[in-house]
């Protein structure tokens, strides 16, 4: 074996700390000491790990490692219920105060089951118009003496817009564009389901 002097041991030490990780022979003090690659069965030998994040986001890996990071997709939103939708009659109204406390207009609907807010999307032929229901109504007397029940008011000018009468009763598309978050005036009654399940067209 050969003997190094110290002072050639840190005159080699000095000397080769840029040249380790190359594996090139550095000469110091007339010694020659050949430095060679990590090989497999070397703690920092090159291996491969697989990194499954939920986002994509990868971690950091330690040194002499290669990272595949595998992307898994987003949890998707669950579908959101249809609103219900399908063929009442309409009548029409005009009050001068209205339950939700705002004045009667065009837009303005009535309904015994949907929340005070309500968007409805109401068709006749090819004429469609948008309400909302500010008011409750009609009576449930009223309601059941239509066939289809009449679930719905309409405001005496929505009905002259689409039908050419302001004081009319006839059968109309509705469709719910979204609930309110107003008070309900009754839960139960003529038509209930029709105006709260999800109706086939």
């Amino acid at each position: 074996m050969f003997k190094i002097a110290k002072q050639s041991l840190d005159r080699f030490s000095t000397k080769t700390i840029a040249s380790v990780a190359t594996g090139v022979v550095v000469a110091g003090a007339g010694v020659s000491i050949a430095l060679t690659h990590p090989t497999a069965s070397s703690p920092i030998a090159r291996t491969n790990s697989v990194q499954v994040t939920q986002d994509g986001d990868s971690g950091l890996t330690g040194p002499g490692t290669e990272s595949h990071t595998v992307k898994l997709p987003r949890q998707l939103p669950s579908k959101k219920a249809a609103l219900p939708g399908g063929v009442s009659t309409g009548t029409s109204f005009w009050d001068a105060q209205t339950a939700s406390g705002k004045p009667m207009s065009y837009h303005t609907i009535a309904s015994p089951y949907w929340p005070l807010g309500t968007k409805v999307k109401i068709t006749v032929g090819k004429k469609s118009a948008i309400g909302v229901v500010e008011d409750f109504g009609p009576a449930e007397w009223a309601v059941a003496q239509h066939n289809p029940p009449a679930i719905i008011d309409l405001s005496e000018e929505m009905m002259q817009y689409l039908t050419g009468t302001r004081s009319n009763s006839l059968p109309i598309k509705f469709q719910v564009l979204q609930l309110g978050d107003g008070p309900v005036y009754r839960h139960s009654g003529t038509g209930y389901d029709m105006a709260t399940g999800a109706i086939e067209k």
